[in-house]
């Protein structure tokens, strides 16, 4: 029995030790670009619009038709008008005959039908320029969504780090609250302090747990959302705490990347030259269309040529009933130009124009925030570098008042509210700590995110 449960304890051993391994921002970012449904989607997107271009491209041949019947039936004639309104009725020949009969014979009807229209003032052309702009357009999809898919992935990332360090810093808040409740009960109940000082450092203990029970909650959220980011299975990350006693060495440099290279405005732009090839194909409806078209025609009967006369001169045999005897050719050139097309293709073409202009205007928009966010960044970066060197100055100044203050209320030389006041300073310093070493990294993150350049970021790992 022994032996038959270490195969499955090994293999429990082998998870639990894969779990436990820190999960660093690049193997991340590799999991979510490799899993994640919509970038597979967008993809897919892209790879149809390629396969649209080849068809528009294969469009321009002409339509060559093979066709074949064989039929079974009567050639009763009548002389009068007909039209054969939505396709029915039957297309039988045969001239006028006094009265009706049932002769039936075999016919049969072989032909090659070739139509081209070999000139429509460019349509055609245009119509590929339309597919391979759209084309572009869902390539430049599937790219912009990677460039922010990798930035939300490293948002999220970023926020799961900080909330674990905050759960770190809450846990040693913790642990100084109950030792100030250990010290203070033992000295309440030595007689050396009132009993409201046990009360307030329960409170404070209390008041501890219930914000590290906060700071839980909050690093669950943000583990599921990177979890939902990467496309795996749901498990407890451990982030990789390189970044948190590591800078970026780009801080203090110039950064000259523009955003004109963004992958989201050059979607954009994909989407203007979209609109703008359309507008091109519209005004292409103005013209009319020249074709080529030729048939060759054979057709066979059971029925003999004397049949008029002789209503007798027909076969029932197969064979002679499906086996040609006459042939027709013909072909010609044609135009085609439909003029109240010219009407609706006005319209056609106002409605696009404002949809291109449309599509200007978002660009602009667009352009115009990552310019915006571009400037704060730089803003935010240097803030976030000059925040971070204060950080552990505070840190260490709020330890050493809470170390002296603790001394001194063991001693009887201050009182509890000092002690608190304290406590509070160093948490809160402990907590800025935190922060604003992430929020370095997440300034050069916003940068990166206006400028399209995600190497800005990724290459300071």
């Amino acid at each position: 029995m022994i032996v038959r449960k270490l195969p499955l304890l090994s293999l429990l051993m082998c998870f639990s030790g894969a779990f436990s391994q820190s999960l660093s921002l690049k193997d991340a970012i590799d999991q979510g670009m490799a899993n994640y449904g919509t970038l597979k989607a967008k993809e897919k997107y892209a790879l149809a619009g390629q396969e649209t271009v080849k068809q528009n491209k294969r469009d321009y041949l002409p339509n060559l038709t093979l066709a074949a019947q064989q039929d079974y039936g009567t050639v009763n004639g009548q002389n009068g008008p007909l039209y054969g309104f939505g396709g029915l009725g039957v297309a039988s020949s045969g001239l006028p005959l006094p009265e009706q009969n049932w002769n039936a014979a075999f016919g049969a009807l072989y032909l090659v039908n070739m139509n081209w229209d070999f000139y429509s003032f460019g349509r055609i052309r245009q119509k590929i320029a339309l597919s391979k702009a759209d084309a572009d357009r869902l390539q430049k999809d599937s790219e912009q969504e990677q460039f922010q898919h990798k930035i939300r992935i490293s948002a999220a990332y970023l926020n799961l780090l900080a909330s674990q360090r905050l759960e770190i810093s809450q846990k040693k808040n913790l642990e100084r609250a109950e030792v100030f409740l250990k010290l203070a009960a033992a000295r309440v109940k030595n007689g050396l302090l009132p009993g409201v000082d046990s009360t307030l450092a329960s409170a404070e203990v209390s008041r501890a747990r219930i914000a590290l029970n906060q700071v839980k909650d909050q690093v669950k959220e943000q583990n599921n959302k990177l979890i939902t980011l990467m496309g795996i299975e749901i498990y407890d990350i451990k982030t990789d705490t390189t970044l948190v006693i590591k800078s970026p060495n780009i801080i203090g440099k110039s950064i000259t990347s523009g955003i004109e290279s963004n992958p989201v405005l050059q979607f954009y732009k994909s989407r203007m030259e979209y609109g703008a090839q359309q507008l091109r194909l519209f005004r292409k409806e103005y013209y009319p269309t020249f074709s080529l078209f030729g048939v060759y025609q054979t057709r066979a009967s059971g029925f003999n040529s004397d049949y008029a006369v002789d209503q007798s001169s027909f076969t029932h045999n197969y064979w002679d009933g499906v086996d040609p005897t006459r042939q027709n050719y013909l072909f010609g050139v044609g135009v085609s130009w439909n003029l109240t097309t010219l009407a609706r293709t006005a319209k056609k073409v106002s409605a696009q124009k404002f949809t291109s202009e449309a599509l200007e205007d978002e660009y602009k928009v667009m352009e115009q925030q990552f310019k915006a966010q571009s400037d704060a960044a730089d803003v935010k970066i240097q803030l976030a570098y000059e925040s971070d060197k204060e950080a552990p100055k505070q840190v260490k100044a709020a330890a050493q008042a809470y170390l002296q203050k603790m001394t001194l209320y063991k001693n009887g030389l201050t009182n509890l509210v000092d002690v608190t006041q304290t406590l509070y300073t160093l948490n809160r310093a402990e907590t800025d700590r935190d922060i604003v070493h992430v929020n370095l990294w997440q300034s050069l993150l916003l940068k990166a995110a206006a400028t399209g350049d995600f190497n800005l970021f990724i290459n300071e790992l």
